[in-house]
């Protein structure tokens, strides 16, 4: 097994914990010079030239785009996941539109597809993305059910709110750091947590330096990144997702394991991370006051109410996003 990636501070633990094969890619996420793109389309070419590979999984857009293409000209069978649209769909430009029509030429060319929300998958139906590729719509990536096990809602303190997400504007963290400073403002007693790795290569990051200006204010704590959040989901009592899209948000589906409520904001992959008003509950998109008017309302819920929320998200995630449902269905599309 070969995993093609840009190096990062998990993978060694592909190579540790699964024994792949680990190949650093030079790829940027949030490049768009020429240059650089055909360096990283040039070096995925070289490396399915030598290691010849019976089939290919890709994820991500860029790794949608560019391995499939390579994987089409080189007769190499391969699949894509679709697991959210990304920049090239929240955002319009003459550039974002040509990378759509290439990812539709790509995709016809696939063996199999892969959705994360029917909501995607209407999209690139309505935009001749598909062709006749057979495609599978998933419960996201699944979920672990024995590695996040439920747990207690803290029972003393403030009420904890949490966000775990790579630290972009289209995730909405800037829409979670100002409703946490309204909430603090009104003399509320929570807590917000973030957690999650600055300096992402894309095009919308945010940076260390405005993080630490909504530190400074006393709007949330930083807790920076971690390879395991099931101590950090704990300590909290419902995870905030105000996200502009996502395919199927991981993050709201382990807390939902561990047996917290999420809120999340009313858009095509997180509406169905959620049963609304069941096990957790929506806010606008890009809206401040929105988001603060939800978290304050869940501030005011009694702990029972919460407890119940809780348990409802963990009974979901055993009836419908199982993480072996997803392996059987990379495993279903393999040639024999």
């Amino acid at each position: 097994m070969i995993c093609l990636s840009p190096a990062d501070g998990f993978s060694q633990r592909l190579v540790d914990e699964f024994g792949a094969e680990h190949i650093a890619l030079p790829l940027d996420g949030k490049s768009t010079g020429a240059v650089q793109e055909l360096v990283s389309l040039r070096y995925i070419w070289k490396v399915m030239r030598q290691s010849k590979p019976d089939f290919v999984f890709n994820f991500t857009v860029k790794m949608n785009i560019y391995c499939g293409l390579v994987c089409a000209l080189q007769e190499i069978p391969f699949a894509n996941n679709i697991s959210g649209l990304g920049t090239a769909f929240i955002h319009d430009s003459w550039l974002f539109r040509r990378v759509r029509q290439v990812y539709g030429l790509v995709n016809q060319r696939a063996r199999h597809l892969f959705f994360q929300n029917d909501e995607d998958l209407s999209v690139f139906r309505d935009k001749a993305m598909l062709g006749a590729t057979p495609y599978t719509l998933l419960p996201g990536s699944g979920v672990n059910l024995q590695r996040f096990q439920v747990s207690p809602l803290p029972q003393s303190g403030a009420i904890t709110f949490i966000m775990i997400a790579r630290l972009l504007g289209d995730k909405g963290v800037r829409e979670y750091a100002e409703a946490c400073g309204q909430l603090k403002a009104q003399g509320l007693e929570v807590r917000c947590l973030l957690v999650g790795p600055v300096g992402v290569s894309n095009r919308t990051a945010i940076t260390k330096e405005e993080v630490d200006g909504w530190v400074a204010r006393g709007w949330l704590e930083y807790l920076g990144e971690t390879d395991d959040v099931r101590p950090l989901i704990e300590q909290a009592h419902v995870l905030v997702l105000p996200s502009y899209r996502e395919g199927m948000p991981r993050t709201v589906l382990e807390a939902a394991a561990m047996g917290r409520p999420a809120i999340v904001s009313n858009v095509p992959g997180c509406r169905h991370a959620i049963e609304p008003d069941v096990t957790g509950w929506f806010c606008e998109v890009r809206s401040v006051k929105s988001l603060a008017q939800q978290m304050i309302r869940v501030y005011g819920l009694s702990p029972l109410q919460r407890q119940k929320a809780g348990d409802a998200a963990r009974l979901r995630m055993e009836a419908y996003f199982g993480e072996d449902r997803v392996v059987q269905a990379y495993l279903d599309c393999l040639p024999n």
